[in-house]
C-alpha cells in the first residue's frame, strides 16, 4: 500500500506471531507506558463475538441504530463568539444551543 504520510508498505503482515505469542509477562517490560494489569482491571473487559455468542448475558452490548431519528448531523458554521458563549455554559452546551433556535423559531414563525 502507497500513502504519502507513511510511504510503501508492505500488503503482508510481518510480524512473529509465534514468537508474540510465547511471550509472558516476565519478557515484558512494564514502565508508565505499559504497566502491569491485574485481574480487576479485565473485569469490565469484553470483546467481539460471534452471532451466536451474542444471546449470551457475559457480553456486553452496544447501542444498535437509532430507529426513530430525531436529529439531523449537519456541519454548520457560527460566529466565534456565539460558540464562545454556549461552550462556557458548560457540558450539554449544543441542547441549550438548539433549544435557543427552537424558541426563536417559536417567535418568528407565523
Amino acid at each position: 500500500m502507497n500513502n504519502k504520510s507513511t510511504g510503501n508498505m508492505p500488503r503482508t503482515d510481518q510480524t512473529n506471531w509465534a514468537t508474540v505469542n510465547a511471550l509472558t509477562d516476565a519478557d515484558i517490560i512494564h514502565d508508565a507506558d505499559s504497566p502491569s494489569t491485574t485481574e480487576a482491571d479485565w473485569k469490565q473487559a469484553f470483546t467481539s463475538h460471534s452471532a451466536a455468542e451474542l444471546h449470551t448475558e457475559s457480553v456486553r452490548r452496544t447501542r444498535g441504530v437509532n430507529k426513530q431519528p430525531r436529529k439531523e448531523q449537519v456541519a454548520v458554521r457560527y460566529d466565534a463568539d456565539i460558540l464562545a458563549y454556549f461552550r462556557s455554559t458548560g457540558k450539554g452546551w449544543q441542547t441549550r444551543m438548539n433549544n435557543a433556535l427552537k424558541e426563536w423559531l417559536k417567535e418568528h414563525t407565523a
